[in-house]
């Protein structure tokens, strides 16, 4: 299926827990289950869902992954509802006494809860409560880089179906590594020079057994990948939405959002002063986006959506329509070719037909011309690509290998109306390495024990001349050919490793061989200093609660 049978309430899980996706995953691609990884972040009940219905397959497992769901399960049966725990647990305790809470699993393993600051549970309410705190020092031959953060979150459950829940992170680091323009992979919030930021994501849905409605303040990523979407990469800060997603059978999995988006665009007509300081007004931006995700066969899914950036002084109701096509309603709505939206396709296939292989690739359309699609000199085609493959346990049980290619035209992901291009704060919302690039991306993983991952990974980066859409209603940029001046490349091999202690608590070390080269206006426009040139780049640190 591609949707889990629990669905009374909703809470997302974020992505940046990467070792509960990285092992959702490996469930997935052995076919002990069955997802739309298209589509994150997965809410806290799918998770926990997944993890009962894989052990129900122990068999199938190895030593390794079984003890991995009972580690997880000692967080996620917080998020079995009565119902449904009914469905695969012997004997419970979980709603009997909250104070030493438990169940027992049909063939009678006893999970008990996790370390929590907070927990409460009876029949009609639930809540947990933790801390946030991290610490991660960086060092090679420019200096040492401290990075340091804190805050705490809470999610809740209240009757059979609303979900809630907030999260607060503060943020100091004593070098600038997010600015807007640099090409990394790290999330960004350039706020104070980006190294004293904070950033509060939380919300509230209500749920029934086969959909959601949720309004959220958070990060969402569109597209399979394993090393940056170029459909929604979730690297924003993140955005206030509305969130609809619906599995009325289950070959069909839909998914909407409204997002509310910030364009850092001045109006000086709305600008005033207050005093000897003036109030800046910026222009309201906003995005709609759908995507129909289809289980063409068991394990083959194939999905396509479409998108729309538009800005205007109040919500346009069309793009409060989930289900529709919003570059044709935008004919109607602007009654011209400078209505002021910027309209996009994509779509995405998975397969995990072959066990414990995951075959996949995405396509992101900002522009096409199909009569001169092969003819270079007359049309740019601005398309992004990504294809990959990932082999789970196979041939060697434990390890993990993938190989990830993503080239990215001219012009893609902008516009020439800036406050409807495809960004939020001025960051990209598609790939990190943004528009006339190209990434071989390549890793293998080892999973000795549970909880410890050790990872090797290559990457090699170019980034060509950057281009400026300078369309009009009747020209379009034509014939910029791909890549014809490397002007930023990146060679990196990435060592990591780390162990999770307890639910949500990491132990992590890291090693980068990075050679970042080109000139240096590029150089300061792309790369942080700390990183310019050849670095060898150690980094340590320890995290609990994301």
């Amino acid at each position: 299926m591609l949707a889990t049978l629990v669905y009374s309430q909703e809470i997302p899980y974020h992505v940046s827990n990467s070792e509960v996706y990285d092992f959702i995953d490996e469930l997935a691609n052995a076919k002990i289950i069955n997802i739309n990884s298209a589509i994150k972040p997965y809410d806290r009940k799918f998770i926990a869902a997944k993890l009962l219905e894989a052990w129900q397959k122990k068999s199938e497992l190895s030593r390794r992954q079984q003890k991995e769901i009972l580690f997880y399960l000692k967080d996620f049966y917080k998020d079995i509802d009565q119902g449904t725990a009914n469905d695969f647990v012997a004997k419970s305790l979980f709603y009997k006494n909250y104070k030493s809470p438990a169940f027992t699993l049909k063939d009678g393993t006893i999970i008990k809860k996790r370390l929590d600051l907070y927990f409460y549970s009876d029949s009609n309410f639930v809540v947990s409560i933790n801390p946030i705190v991290g610490i991660q020092y960086y060092a090679n031959e420019n200096g040492v880089i401290d990075h340091r953060w804190n805050g705490a979150e809470f999610f809740a459950y209240a009757g059979k179906h609303w979900g809630m829940y907030a999260n607060l992170r503060d943020n100091r680091i004593t070098h600038d590594l997010v600015a807007k323009t640099f090409l990394t992979e790290l999330p960004g919030i350039d706020n104070k020079g980006g190294k004293d930021y904070s950033e509060m994501r939380g919300g509230i849905a209500y749920s029934w057994n086969w959909g959601s409605l949720a309004l959220v303040k958070d990060h969402f990523i569109w597209g399979n990948n394993y090393h940056g979407s170029n459909i929604f990469s979730g690297r924003p800060p993140s955005v206030a939405q509305i969130k609809l997603h619906l599995t009325p059978v289950k070959w069909l999995d839909f998914n909407y959002i409204h997002a509310w988006l910030n364009s850092e665009v001045l109006d000086s007509l709305r600008t005033y002063r207050v005093g000897s300081a003036d109030r800046y007004i910026y222009y309201e931006k906003y995005i709609a986006a759908n995507m129909y995700t289809v289980r063409m066969f068991r394990y083959l899914n194939v999905s396509l959506g479409n998108s729309i950036v538009y800005s205007s002084y109040n919500v346009n109701p069309t793009y409060l329509i989930p289900f529709l096509y919003y570059k044709s309603t935008d004919h109607t709505n602007s009654n011209s070719n400078n209505g002021g939206s910027n309209a996009q396709i994509f779509f995405d296939i998975s397969s995990r037909n072959i066990k414990n292989v995951h075959i996949y690739t995405s396509f992101f359309i900002d522009e096409v011309n199909f009569s001169n699609f092969l003819n270079s000199a007359k049309q740019t085609n601005w398309i992004s690509g990504k294809g990959g493959i990932r082999l789970s346990n196979f041939p060697i049980k434990n390890l993990i290998f993938t190989a990830e290619y993503t080239r990215t035209n001219p012009m893609v992901y902008k516009h020439y109306i800036e406050t409807t291009n495809f960004e939020s704060n001025q960051y990209n919302m598609g790939n990190y390495l943004r528009d006339n690039a190209q990434e071989i991306y390549l890793a293998v993983g080892f999973k000795p024990i549970r909880g410890l991952h050790i990872n090797l990974a290559y990457i090699y980066a170019e980034k060509g001349p950057d281009s400026n859409d300078i369309r009009t209603p009747t020209h379009t940029e034509l014939g910029i050919p791909f890549m014809a001046k490397v002007m930023w490349k990146r060679q990196a091999l990435e060592f990591t490793t780390s162990y999770q202690i307890i639910n949500d608590g990491y132990v992590f070390l890291e090693y980068s061989y990075s050679n970042i080269t080109g000139a240096q206006d590029v150089l300061d426009k792309y790369t942080p200093k700390y990183l310019q040139g050849k670095t060898n780049t150690f980094s340590l640190g320890v995290n609990f609660g994301f």
